[in-house]
């Protein structure tokens, strides 16, 4: 089965977040499952730079007359054949995919991120003439209009399906109204049965309405989107669209994510042999100038700091995780004032908190292997990729019970553990008291060194990797293509 798979980033390459780890993931696990898949991607620097043997495709005229030139090469850094969109004025610009240096949105996402999608949708009408997807996989509302542009094209007579994966609904793509009459779309989609939204134009809409199947990256979080709490203002549609939606909760790449092998750690160790885990520590503690210290559990953050992901509930509880005896690392951006409070709080308590602010790709690994849990204190979280890859590294996760978190991390209860089930710590309140009783029960359990090494060991041999996923995707993919439906 031929599928194309559209994202705005793909890790190695360009990362700002989980997105890219499953769109650098992903089309290898569908290609280990029997799929020919390949990506479509937008022309930002780091990938044309990786684009290798390329040719020109195509020159196209975008709708609002813009020309742009699409080639096809082969990813080197991940071994996957591509399309990307050659527009130096759309895509080579300083600071982030989506913001100038100044974190303000680029005021023309609306046309960078829609010719991601006509893109899309051209290559559904057969752009390359020797290779037509049968489904086209996109990702977040940054290629949400794909399944729009092709639903208002020849690629249904062709027989190619559209799959709509959500990882965020909380970031939807949100224009002004009068955008919507350069995307080259009918004026018939810009209505409440299409992109329209309070009056907006809204990207992510797009793909909840027109793709022929949704997915998003847990069984819970695909439970949670159909309510009105997290359901930001889209939850009736989702609702509408049920038997459209499936979760299937995301894998990891556990090529690049196995401490035996991980070149950016000081010691290598699996579940079996963890000394080197033990020496990970103290090195950290060393080179941060934390006290040394492996009587007493280390914490670790590696997250965005936004309210979304729960900063502010760990600030409110640091004072008792110190004075337990407990040691805080933070790898993170964001918010300024919850940047400002973190450094505040690493100033006051030199030998005990370390902050840095930014993100650093191989560090991260190092908090991963040095630390005995990894907090991920979430008001929501659709899927989440940081807690799994705390379970690889033996740093077991404590998490507010939401999304994906809830599908993967089970709490250390007094049943979860004579049963064999626990792997972490779980709160059930979005709330300070009960994030502080899930810490009460860390420093219990690491008291118990036996239990703790027992729950460690199950954590590091859980199945985290894309098989189930990229198996889940290929039914899927079957179920909604007409070509492949007498083989599901």
């Amino acid at each position: 089965m031929k599928v194309l798979q559209v994202s705005a980033e793909i890790f190695p390459l360009l990362k700002t977040g989980g997105l890219a780890d499953i769109a650098g993931a992903l089309p290898a696990a569908l290609q280990r499952a029997g799929c020919d898949a390949r990506v479509l991607l937008p022309g930002f620097s780091a990938i044309m730079a990786d684009l290798k043997n390329s040719s020109v495709l195509s020159d196209l005229h975008a709708p609002w007359g813009e020309r742009v030139t699409v080639r096809q090469g082969w990813l080197e850094s991940l071994g996957v054949m591509a399309y990307v969109i050659d527009a130096p004025a759309l895509y080579w610009r300083h600071g982030s995919p989506y913001e100038d240096a100044q974190r303000k949105p680029y005021a023309d996402n609306y046309r960078r991120f829609a010719l991601l999608g006509w893109v899309g949708a051209r290559l559904a009408n057969g752009l390359d003439h020797q290779w037509q997807p049968e489904v086209v996989h996109s990702h977040d509302w940054h290629a949400a209009l794909t399944s729009a542009y092709m639903a208002f094209t020849s690629a249904q007579q062709l027989y190619v399906a559209s799959v709509y994966t959500v990882h965020n609904l909380a970031y939807q793509g949100l224009f002004a109204p009068r955008h919507f009459f350069e995307l080259g779309l009918p004026a018939s989609a810009f209505s409440v049965d299409g992109l329209e939204f309070h009056g907006q134009l809204s990207f992510m809409k797009a793909g909840l309405f027109y793709a022929d199947h949704i997915t998003t990256v847990s069984p819970t979080y695909a439970r949670e989107i159909q309510t009105a709490e997290q359901g930001c203002g889209l939850d009736g549609l989702l609702r509408s669209r049920s038997h459209d939606l499936t979760g299937v909760l995301n894998g990891i790449d556990e090529d690049v994510w196995n401490p035996a092998t991980d070149p950016a750690i000081a010691y290598g160790f699996d579940a079996d042999k963890t000394a080197g885990k033990a020496r990970c520590k103290t090195v950290l503690q060393q080179e941060l100038g934390l006290t040394v210290q492996s009587d007493l559990p280390l914490f670790g953050v590696v997250s965005r700091l936004t309210e979304q992901k729960g900063l502010h509930l760990v600030l409110a509880a640091l004072d008792a995780l110190l004075a337990q005896g407990g040691q805080l690392v933070l790898l993170g951006a964001g918010d300024a004032a919850l940047e400002a409070a973190f450094r505040e709080r690493a100033a006051a308590h030199p030998q005990s908190v370390s902050v840095h602010i930014g993100y650093d790709e191989s560090y991260a690994h190092r908090i991963f292997a040095a630390t005995d849990v990894t907090l991920v204190p979430s008001r929501f979280e659709p899927c989440g990729l940081t807690q799994m890859y705390g379970l690889r590294y033996g740093s077991l996760p404590l998490v507010h019970y939401v999304g994906g978190l809830a599908d993967t991390v089970v709490d250390c209860t007094l049943e979860d553990l004579a049963g064999e089930t626990a792997n972490g710590f779980v709160f059930h309140h979005f709330e300070t008291p009960s994030l502080l009783r899930a810490v009460r029960r860390v420093f219990a359990l690491y008291a118990r060194k036996s239990e703790w090494r027992a729950v460690r060991a199950r954590a590091m041999r859980q199945p985290l990797g894309w098989a189930n996923a990229a198996a889940r995707y290929v039914e899927l993919y079957r179920q909604v293509c007409p070509g492949q439906q007498g083989l599901v």
